[in-house]
């Protein structure tokens, strides 16, 4: 199997470097086509009007590129540039830090998955919900012997581990999606030269719905979450069909 790795954390984060040696040592072929520098939270955004530049990296079992540009264009280069051989799946992570709920539409770690998928590549991102680890191994070693279990198809599978030791994980749950509701603090502040700014930032409240990731990872569990590309409310689609069918009868 050709696995393509990526991330949003940068060429060289430890948590990507990890995964590579792990995924290699399991017998897989695995190339890197990653951000030359941090990019977290850039969401899907792809670079136009501007060039791409690449630096090639040996790696032990192959070559690595390094790109100027944001996650996503790392995985459209790769595909439809074709610098590395088609993959069969596209890894993204394993990210410092949770990917969960509505934070899946701000991450550049599950937006370079989502855009393996829409070119046809089954995708994963992996993320440790820690900012402070210092050991992606377990988290690596469990996406290895998950890889056979995983089902892959079209979609993309979302998996958080827990910031916990791996004695201490309490198992796997499949789960949904849940919605992070941040307590946002702007803070107001002055640049030396008088200009001033405000500063970002904010926690999230606990979740209570036990279906969801952020339940899952906050009670001590890996969860796994299947995703598509298709946002559509299905829902209020067939309401609004059927009410715009009945303001426009003749259409």
């Amino acid at each position: 199997m050709h696995i393509l790795l990526t991330n949003d954390d940068g060429y060289f984060a430890p948590g990507l470097q990890t995964l590579y040696t792990t995924l290699a040592e399991a017998g897989y072929d695995v190339f890197i086509v990653a951000p030359d520098s941090q990019k977290s939270a850039t969401g899907h955004s792809i670079t136009l009007f501007e060039p791409l530049f690449i630096t090639k990296h040996s790696l032990d079992r192959g070559t690595g590129y390094a790109v100027s540009g944001k996650p996503a264009d790392c995985v459209k280069l790769a595909i439809q540039g074709s610098i590395i051989p088609k993959p069969d799946l596209v890894i993204s992570g394993i990210n410092n830090g949770p990917n969960l709920g509505t934070d899946v539409f701000y991450s550049g770690t599950v937006s370079a998955a989502m855009e393996g998928v829409l070119l046809g590549v089954p995708a994963i991102a992996v993320s440790l919900a820690s900012f402070s680890a210092v050991d992606y191994k377990p988290a690596a070693q469990f996406v290895a012997l998950s890889l056979p279990k995983l089902r892959l198809g079209p979609g993309l599978i979302n998996i958080n581990i827990p910031p916990l030791p791996e004695k201490e994980w309490k198992g796997v749950r499949v789960t949904k999606l849940g919605k992070a509701v941040y307590e946002n603090v702007f803070e107001h502040r002055q640049a030396p030269y008088g200009r001033d700014y405000y500063w970002q930032a904010g926690t999230v409240s606990p979740e209570v719905d036990q279906e969801t990731d952020l339940y899952a990872v906050q009670e001590g569990y890996v969860s796994i979450t299947p995703m598509h590309s298709d946002l559509t409310d299905y829902i209020k689609l067939k309401e609004l069909r059927q009410s715009l069918s009945l303001e426009n009868p003749n259409k």
